[in-house]
């Protein structure tokens, strides 16, 4: 399944549509995959406000990694980009983060190599024009699940 986003106000829209189907589901591990520019962080932005967080969101992009609060749920932000050795994941306390009810949003998953599990969701932002086009795809039964919601969800929504 796959959304044209216009622009920011699109991208905007489509993560308040799909903030309560993650808070539903609270998915381990969401990979963010899409050359630079393509809007991955404006999207986790928008999710992470449209789920109920008051604050700054900042660009995890010099500290590769930002938790964020929202009542019982840990949600972090982690850009990858700048990753030297996927090792240094350990060092983070990486995986401390990919507890059981932890959400983690990961720009750049591939410079990790293989130090992280299977995403639930990877959601795909390229290039259209202007625009952006977002692709949804799952590796996890509990991303499968989520996956049929949202096309279900997005099937009654049109």
């Amino acid at each position: 399944m796959s959304w044209l986003l216009a622009g920011e106000a699109d991208t905007v829209r489509f993560a308040t549509w799909l903030a309560p189907l993650l808070a539903e589901a609270r998915p381990r591990l969401v990979a963010l995959r899409g050359d630079l520019g393509a809007g991955k962080t404006t999207l986790v932005r928008a999710l992470l406000h449209a789920l109920g967080y008051p604050g700054r969101v900042k660009s995890p992009t010099y500290t590769l990694i930002e938790p964020y609060q929202i009542g019982d749920w840990l949600i972090c932000h982690a850009d990858f980009y700048r990753l030297a050795d996927p090792g240094e994941l350990e060092y983070l306390g990486f995986d401390e983060l990919l507890a059981e009810g932890t959400t983690c949003f990961v720009e750049w998953p591939e410079k990790a190599g293989d130090y992280l599990p299977p995403a639930d969701l990877t959601l795909w932002l390229r290039h259209a024009g202007a625009a952006r086009e977002l692709t949804v795809g799952a590796a996890t039964p509990r991303g499968e699940r989520l996956r049929e919601k949202m096309t279900n969800h997005f099937t009654k929504a049109r």
